[in-house]
């Protein structure tokens, strides 16, 4: 099949979002406006405390049965379709045989803590910032190179197997490319830069693979994807599928593609995403800055024959997870609208505390042996408080991670742009505005993850006309200005640091599996 490179009026823009709890198709119109959605749920599996685990094989048929669905509800096929995007669950890890295309394991997430033994180990030299000023990664469980490394050592016969050549490792990027592009015949074997500076693999500078870092870990070169830009034309779908001969020609993590759905193009653009965690991004600019404060130094995204942008960010592991987590397990209440209203019932968070550190804490403090608590409790506070300390704890963790951000760059941050799912809750983004003293902004289309993925893959077949498009296709929908006395803003923030101190040290021999 010949590949098409013309480009109709008429045409689309699909962009597949593989999510830490589920996957999904959009596809968008020439505004950046969503005309149709595919969406299926995986399984979620907890083998053991602290790990965490997804089926690839079950992935790769729920994206297959989700594009299905966005075609169909928008009366589609892939002749419409210009081009397709992929934005993907980053630091989630994969191997798998070459020659069949099967999983050697399930794919290790990027929540999962069982490689805290390798992290030490790796870092009886030089510390947890042994790699920090090549990768701008420190030493994490959150990063992909230490789950490669787990599953090399861990799984009957996978090292032998590497060495000989038969097995790919990749982010969930790369295992999508691979199977759309012609899986065990000739599917291409690639992922972006941004993908790529959440390994521990990559030099920030090189932009390829460190063979050095790779050797320590013990990472055949020749396991790894080809490393590209987040904007270019990788492949083209498969002979017999469903976007057969369609250009895939963009791919970012999730957190870079809202970054450049967000139009955060300039230094001191910051953008934080509320999903299953929350995610800050500051652009600043065409140099790595890295950093002295607990935040992380990566790749923003990369145009094809255009310089990297680089950004500092900030993870945290919980936020829309702790929300499931009170839901789901606790059962407090049936559904997220339910908690909004049992928050907005009570002024204040009746003193109570909740410290997500179920996974340990991200940025800025980097403490994997930190567990979550519940402090501050007295008779007085009922549901209501608990579901408001459940937001503010979403918001004081952004403030960790904004205050971060302002002690390290010599940026003047002028407003913080919002998106993800906690976005629709308005109490959570006043107090948010409240507890940072800085206008936050959500914009009229809210998907930005994916539409960040579907501008990327537009740009580099000629849909949209670079950055000056997605700038003029941004549009505000709300804002939320600072009102809180400045006495009472620091000392709910003081009270909570004293809350966070009480989840540190917590994990020890006879708790370490916990």
């Amino acid at each position: 099949m010949r590949p098409r490179t013309d480009i109709r009026q008429d045409q689309y823009v699909l962009a597949i979002d593989q999510g830490t709890t589920s996957s999904r198709a959009i596809i968008f119109d020439r505004t950046g406006r969503p005309v149709s959605t595919g969406q299926r749920e995986h399984h979620q599996y907890f083998p053991r405390p602290g790990w965490v685990e997804h089926d690839a094989v079950e992935i790769w048929g729920n994206v297959r049965e989700v594009v299905a669905q966005a075609l169909a509800a928008a009366g589609l096929n892939q002749d419409s379709i210009a081009a397709i995007g992929i934005t993907n669950q980053r630091e989630t890890t994969l191997v798998w045989d070459r020659r069949t295309g099967e999983p050697i394991h399930r794919a290790i997430v990027w929540q999962d803590t069982r490689t805290q033994d390798i992290c030490r180990r790796l870092a009886r030299i030089g510390g947890t910032d042994r790699y920090q000023r090549r990768t701008g990664l420190p030493l994490s469980t959150y990063f992909a190179g230490p789950k490669a490394t787990w599953l090399l050592e861990n799984v009957p016969d996978a090292k032998r197997a590497a060495e000989a050549g038969h097995l790919l490792v990749g982010t969930m990027d790369s295992w999508l490319l691979w199977n759309m592009t012609g899986g065990t015949e000739g599917g291409v074997h690639a992922t972006d830069v941004t993908n790529a500076s959440r390994t521990m693999l990559m030099d920030l500078r090189t932009l390829e693979w460190d063979p050095s870092i790779c050797e320590q870990m013990g990472i055949p070169l020749s396991m790894l994807p080809e490393i590209r830009s987040s904007s270019e034309v990788y492949g083209h779908g498969r002979r017999r599928g469903l976007l057969a001969g369609v250009p895939i020609a963009g791919m970012l993590g999730d957190q870079h593609a809202a970054t450049f759905g967000q139009a955060c193009f300039d230094p001191g653009d910051v953008k934080n995403t509320y999903g299953t965690g929350c995610f800050l991004l500051l652009n600043t600019g065409t140099a790595p800055v890295f950093s002295d404060h607990g935040l992380v130094t990566t790749v923003a995204y990369q145009i094809d024959g255009h310089e990297p942008r680089y950004a500092l960010e900030g993870s945290v592991a919980m936020a829309g997870s702790l929300v499931q987590w009170l839901r789901d397990e606790l059962q407090m209440f049936a559904s997220t609208a339910e908690l909004q209203q049992l928050a907005s019932e009570v002024d204040d968070n009746g003193g109570a505390y909740i410290v997500p550190a179920f996974s340990g804490l991200f940025a800025p403090y980097w403490r994997p042996d930190a567990r979550g608590a519940i402090v501050g409790l007295t008779r007085y506070v009922q549901r209501g408080h608990l579901a408001r300390a459940a937001l503010e704890a979403t918001a004081y963790q952004t403030r960790d991670v904004i205050d971060a951000m302002r002690a390290e760059a010599s940026l003047d941050l002028k407003e913080l742009r919002v998106d993800g799912g906690m976005v629709a809750n308005d109490t959570l983004m006043q107090f948010q505005a409240d507890i940072l003293d800085l206008p936050v902004v959500r914009p009229q289309v809210t998907e930005t993850t994916a539409l960040g993925a579907a501008y990327a893959a537009g740009i580099a077949v000629g849909y949209w006309h670079g950055e000056q498009d997605v700038r003029k296709n941004w549009q505000e929908a709300a804002r939320w200005q600072p009102a809180m006395p400045e006495q009472e803003r620091e000392r709910l923030f003081r009270v909570w640091h004293k809350a966070v101190t009480r989840t540190l040290d917590w994990v020890d021999p006879d708790t370490a599996g916990s």
